[in-house]
């Protein structure tokens, strides 16, 4: 759904599955934000991740974020441990809990989605960390423990990624 502030000077095209609609090499940054874990099962975000690469120019740039598998509330559904459940249980947990009728998502964990980019050739930085120190720079936080994160080195914080809400990657062609 078009749902832009800004319309003028900007194209909207609505794609139906995984196969991106435009020529190869035609982007000089592509973005996809919070969408791999809505295209499918493992095949599908190949198919999504090698478009992306597709259609990024040679020295172009992506910016890919998606949802932690072990995020402790799933932010589609808010419900606790949801994508922790094996594939089976979630849209059984999804329908008691009365919250939908199907769980239509795969979220990644850090090492599957670091596999898949690596499988499709993209060389990548994970900037998860960076983003929370600027988010935290720019918003602030009422939060004592979101505060406390401005105290943590680097370090880590990158070790303790695997419990980070979302990963974010920027990504390139190798």
């Amino acid at each position: 759904m078009d749902q832009r502030l800004v319309k003028d000077g900007y194209q909207f095209v609505t794609v139906q599955d995984t196969r991106l609609p435009f020529r190869a090499s035609s982007f000089d940054v592509v973005l996809s934000n919070h969408v791999i874990e809505h295209v499918g099962d493992t095949k599908a975000q190949i198919i999504h991740l090698n478009e992306i690469h597709r259609v990024l120019k040679k020295t172009g740039i992506g910016y890919l974020a998606v949802p932690n598998r072990w995020m402790l509330i799933e932010p589609h559904f808010r419900l606790p441990f949801l994508s922790w459940l094996p594939d089976v249980l979630r849209t059984p947990y999804l329908r008691l809990m009365k919250r939908g009728v199907r769980y239509d998502c795969n979220p990644l964990t850090i090492r599957k989605i670091q596999e898949l980019l690596d499988s499709t050739g993209f060389s990548f930085m994970f900037l998860s960390t960076k983003a929370i120190r600027e988010m935290l720079s720019i918003e602030g936080t009422n939060s004592g423990i979101l505060n406390l994160l401005a105290f943590v080195p680097s370090e880590v914080l990158d070790r303790l990624a695997w419990i980070n809400p979302t990963l974010i990657y920027r990504i390139e062609k190798s």
